[in-house]
C-alpha cells in the first residue's frame, strides 16, 4: 500500500506559495510515498520535480482550466491548452495517455465541473472525494456518493498551495510498485482509498482572499 497526495501546487502555479524543493521535503517528512505535482495550466513544476532525486516518487501532472472547470491529468509532461471545452480537454488528455481525476467536482466557487457537466464523472478515471480545502465536508461527501453510484474510484488530495499542508489529503493506493506507472495503473484499476483532514480555515480564507485580489487586479489591467 502506497500513501500518495495526488493534488499539490507549487510556486510554478500563480497562487502557489512553496517551491518544488519545499513540497518534496515536506512530503518526505510526513511519510508520503508519492506526490502528484498538479500546477495550474503548466507542467513546468512537474518536469522540474522529476529532475530532483529523492525518496518520494513524483507523479507528473497538471490541473487544467477547462471552460467548465478544473480537470487533473496525471502522468503527462506535455502541456494541455487551457480554456477548451471539458469534453474536448478529456479527449486531448486521453490521447496523451493521462489518468483523469475530477477535483472538487461539486464545489461551486472552486471550478467544480460536475455542477455544469452532468456526464463529467463518467468521463474520468477517478473522483477526488476528499479535498482538504473545504469549509465544510458536504461537497466531499457528495463527491463520494456520486463516485460510488458511477462505480468510479475515489482519491484524496490536499490541494495544497503551501508546502506545510502537503499530505492533508491522501490516497492509499494498493500497489507493490513504488514507481509512478504502477501507482497510476492501480488508480485506473480502482485500488484506492481516500482519507485526510482539513486545511485550517484561516489558511483557506487567506489564500482565497489573495486569489480574489489577484483576479481583480488582472481585470483592472485589462
Amino acid at each position: 500500500m502506497r500513501t500518495c497526495d495526488l493534488h499539490i501546487h507549487t510556486s510554478f502555479s500563480k497562487d502557489g506559495e512553496s517551491t518544488v524543493e519545499e513540497v518534496l521535503a515536506q512530503a518526505a517528512r510526513v511519510g508520503l510515498d508519492a506526490v502528484a505535482i498538479t500546477d495550474h495550466d503548466t507542467v513546468e513544476g512537474a518536469r522540474y520535480a522529476l529532475s530532483l532525486a529523492g525518496p518520494v516518487t513524483v507523479i507528473p501532472g497538471v490541473e487544467v482550466s477547462t471552460r467548465q472547470g478544473h480537470l487533473i491529468v496525471l502522468g503527462v509532461t506535455d502541456p494541455i491548452p487551457p480554456g477548451m471545452d471539458f469534453v474536448q480537454t478529456v479527449a486531448v488528455a486521453r490521447g496523451m495517455g493521462g489518468v483523469l481525476i475530477l477535483p472538487h467536482p461539486y464545489h461551486q466557487w472552486r471550478h467544480g465541473v460536475a455542477l455544469k457537466v452532468t456526464s463529467a464523472i463518467s468521463l474520468v478515471d477517478a473522483v477526488e472525494s476528499f479535498n482538504s480545502r473545504y469549509i465544510t465536508g458536504s461537497a466531499n461527501r457528495r463527491a463520494a456518493r456520486e463516485a460510488y453510484r458511477a462505480d468510479k474510484p475515489c482519491v484524496g488530495g490536499s490541494d495544497a498551495h503551501n508546502g506545510r499542508y502537503v499530505g492533508f489529503g491522501r490516497t492509499l493506493v494498493d500497489t507493490d510498485g513504488p514507481d509512478a506507472a504502477s501507482i497510476l495503473a492501480a488508480i485506473r484499476a480502482g485500488k484506492t482509498r481516500a482519507e485526510g483532514h482539513m486545511t485550517p480555515l484561516r489558511t483557506y480564507t487567506r489564500q482565497s482572499l489573495k486569489g480574489a485580489v489577484r483576479r481583480i487586479k488582472t481585470r483592472v489591467r485589462l
